[in-house]
Parts: C-alpha cells; sequence; structure tokens
C-alpha cells in the first residue's frame, strides 16, 4: 500500500511546477551571445540563501564549461537529523531526470534500425490498437468517449503528444487511470501496459502537449526491443561505459550513509520525510522499473551524462549516441498548431524536443529563467534540475531534496549562473 501512494505521490508531483511571475519585457536583445564567466562567489551566495531561506535542508552543484570544471560548491545539510552535510558525492533521487536517460537508451535504439519515430505504438503493444479518447460530458452528466482519430505513435511518446494522463485530475479520464494504477510498484513494465492500455486518452494524439507516463513506455519499448529486462539495458549501455558507478535504481545498502534524506515542505515549513518512506524506491526490490522516475545518482555521475549530451554524443571515447540524434532530440518537436501545452510555457521560452525541453528564445521577461537559445534541460520532482547549453559549452547539475518541485530555486541557481540580466543571442 505504501508503495501504490508514493506512486502516485510522484505522478502527481512530477506534473506539477511553479508558475513564472509575470513581469515586464526585457530591453532589447543583443545580436550575438554575451560571453559568460562563471562566478563562484555569486553562486555559492545563491546556494546558501536556499538554506537559509528555508526551501531547501541542502544545495549543491557541479558545473562544466569547454571542457574543464568550473564550479563545485554544496550549502546546508543533506540529512539534518542526522548531521550529515551535502557533500560531492551525496547520493540523490533525481526522479524525473532519468526520463532523458530512458530517451538516450531508446534513441540508441533506434539508431540501430529497431524501429521509426512514427511507428505506431501498436505495432510493438497491440494492447494500443484500439484507444478510446475523452470528449467531455453528454446532457446527462455522463461521460463521452470517441475512437483516436489516429494512431499513437513513438513520436508522440517522446514529446508527450500521446494523451496519456499522469495522475489524479478533473476528468473520468483521470479517474480510470488512477484505478488502473499503471505505476505499481509491484508489476513489471508488460503489466504496466496492459492497465495503461485499457484507459481512455486526455486528447487525440498529437493534438496538445502533456506531461505524461509516456516516458514508462519507452521504457517499455527498450525492453521489448532489446531483448533485455530495462535496468540491465541501461546499465550495460549507458552508465557502464560513461562509468556513472554511483548511478541506480536499486542502489545497494552499502550506499545507504551517502542517501540524502527527503525534505516536504508543509504549511510553509521544511520538515524531513521519514527514512523508511524516503527510501522506498531505491533501497527496496520491485517489480517495477520506471522509465520516468527512480534513479538516485551523484552530482558526478549525472554530469557525465550531461557532458556526454554537450559532446556530442560522447565521452572519453565512450560513444553513446551519434551527434545527429544528439541533436534531433534537443530539436523542438511541437508543431506550432500544437497550443495547448498544459505547463510547459512555465518554463520559459522553450518547446519540446524527445524527453528535453528546448529553448527557443531568450528570456521574455525579467522573472524569467535565465538561459541561453539552444540548450535542453529537464528537472525533477525534489526541484533538481539539469541543463546542457552548447553556445557558452556548458553543462550544469543542480541538487536538492525539496517537494514539492520549487521552481524558485531554479530562478535563482539560473541567475547565480548566468547573471540576472542574461539574455543570449536571439533565436526564433
Amino acid at each position: 500500500m505504501r508503495g501504490k501512494r508514493l506512486a502516485m505521490a510522484l505522478a502527481m508531483t512530477m506534473a506539477w511546477t511553479a508558475s513564472a511571475a509575470v513581469a515586464p519585457p526585457l530591453q532589447a536583445r543583443p545580436a550575438e551571445a554575451e560571453a559568460l564567466t562563471i562566478d563562484e562567489t555569486r553562486i555559492d551566495t545563491a546556494l546558501r540563501h536556499m538554506v537559509d531561506s528555508g526551501r531547501a535542508a541542502g544545495a549543491s552543484a557541479l558545473i562544466w564549461q569547454s571542457g574543464k570544471e568550473v564550479y563545485f560548491g554544496s550549502a546546508g545539510m543533506a540529512d539534518r537529523k542526522a548531521g550529515r552535510p551535502m557533500r560531492r558525492d551525496t547520493i540523490a533521487q533525481i526522479f524525473s531526470m532519468t526520463k532523458p536517460v530512458t530517451g538516450v537508451a531508446l534513441m540508441q535504439l533506434w539508431e540501430r534500425g529497431r524501429f521509426h519515430l512514427d511507428d505506431p505504438l501498436a505495432k510493438y503493444f497491440p494492447e494500443y490498437a484500439v484507444m478510446r479518447v475523452y470528449a467531455g460530458r453528454d446532457a446527462a452528466g455522463q461521460p463521452i468517449y470517441v475512437p483516436a482519430e489516429r494512431p499513437i505513435t513513438i513520436r508522440d511518446v517522446m514529446r508527450h503528444t500521446a494523451g496519456f494522463a499522469y495522475g489524479p485530475g478533473p476528468t473520468p479520464a483521470h479517474n480510470a487511470y488512477v484505478a488502473a494504477d499503471p505505476l505499481a510498484l509491484t508489476i513489471g513494465l508488460p503489466e504496466m501496459n496492459r492497465r495503461l492500455a485499457g484507459v481512455p486518452l486526455l486528447f487525440q494524439p498529437g493534438s496538445q502537449w502533456s506531461y505524461s507516463i509516456g516516458v514508462d513506455v519507452q521504457a517499455a519499448l527498450v525492453e521489448k526491443l532489446s531483448g533485455q529486462p530495462f535496468a540491465d539495458y541501461v546499465r550495460e549501455h549507458i552508465f557502464e561505459p560513461l562509468k556513472m558507478t554511483d548511478t541506480a535504481w536499486r542502489q545497494p545498502d552499502a550506499r545507504l550513509p551517502r542517501f540524502a534524506a527527503m525534505n516536504v515542505k508543509q504549511d510553509g515549513k521544511l520538515g524531513q520525510m521519514p527514512d523508511a518512506e524516503a527510501r522506498t524506491l531505491n533501497f527496496q526490490d520491485h517489480a517495477l522499473t520506471p522509465g520516468g522516475f527512480g534513479l538516485a545518482s551523484t552530482l558526478d555521475d549525472y554530469q557525465r551524462f550531461a557532458r556526454m549530451l554537450l559532446n556530442e554524443g560522447e565521452l572519453d571515447g565512450a560513444r553513446i549516441l551519434q551527434p545527429s540524434t544528439v541533436k534531433l532530440m534537443a530539436t523542438d518537436q511541437l508543431d506550432p498548431a500544437i497550443a495547448e501545452r498544459l505547463w510547459l510555457p512555465e518554463k520559459g521560452a522553450v518547446g519540446f524536443g524527445l524527453d528535453f525541453a528546448v529553448r527557443k528564445r531568450p528570456p521574455q521577461t525579467s522573472g524569467e529563467n535565465r538561459g541561453a537559445v539552444g540548450e535542453f534541460f529537464w528537472d525533477g520532482a525534489a526541484s533538481t534540475l539539469f541543463w546542457v547549453d552548447p553556445v557558452n559549452k556548458l553543462t550544469a547539475v543542480f541538487f536538492v531534496q525539496t517537494m514539492p518541485y520549487d521552481g524558485t530555486l531554479h530562478r535563482d541557481f539560473r541567475a547565480a549562473v548566468y547573471g540576472a540580466d542574461y539574455k543570449g543571442a536571439p533565436g526564433d
């Protein structure tokens, strides 16, 4: 029961983000990108303020630029009750930062010709062949369901346009999702698919962007197409080649002394989640290896993943993806006609590629997160964040363990990295 409650809470939290403040437009942007110099003191101050303001128990960050480490810093505690400070080797739960890892795994198989991006999902999982779509209520208040106008494609699954739900919500389709419980930790990926395929879609495939369980479907595709258990495939083809030695869904018990406590804000105060609950995902055995959440990692490990992406799919002689594949994943895949995008616009002037948000224009207001056109990024339910900035040859990984998601931490960290007035070069 605890696992079911936790999975549902994660789905709800992963589907939520804070709204950006409305602010006046910035001044005219320059014609060329501004040179970016990392101010270590400014970032140190920002991390300390996160702790001092009560938004985080501990915070840490690691930044690489132009092929070298330019910043590491930490503030506060990884575990306040145990008196353990936030350290470089602290293992943190990264939740939805699992998603880009899953996307890279699936695109490795795409490079090998195992599927086409626009293949119907039902080609590999026939249970998705006939899907219903929620279309409102009739005069008597009963739900209306209509047939899907076209098949769900793998591209839909990777760009969150399939129509899947991701937790509770206002419609009967959301209720059906909750009842099906497709992310129960007691089931495997094949059963997840069976349960999900029986849930009505929220909208016609391809018509809207809505954050969803689609990345867990990607994990099932990796398992199906590779013939390996998902976790084994990722370990063999991503973690081991990149020497990501501390990243896993199921962490060895010996790493527990490095595991960060989880903190939850209630009534304006940050409290520590009970250890037994916080450790459920990573220190118990589960049938489900989710593609959309569940990894725990260190700054250095995830930074190696980010550096591989910045280096067009290769790091220290290990080729993970081809350069053209990384570019494809980091290119906006949303048609302009897809106007309904849930909360995605709150992350800035962005589109969405294949498992990454993609910045298309410089910050449009003074309250928007700083960043450079062409960067691609994602974050996690516990307010973790990473991004890849090709313009400035920079990667950044930021760890806290604060739930629910607190977007002010990202705003402050990005402002410390780029400067509060950074605009960069023009985009679209």
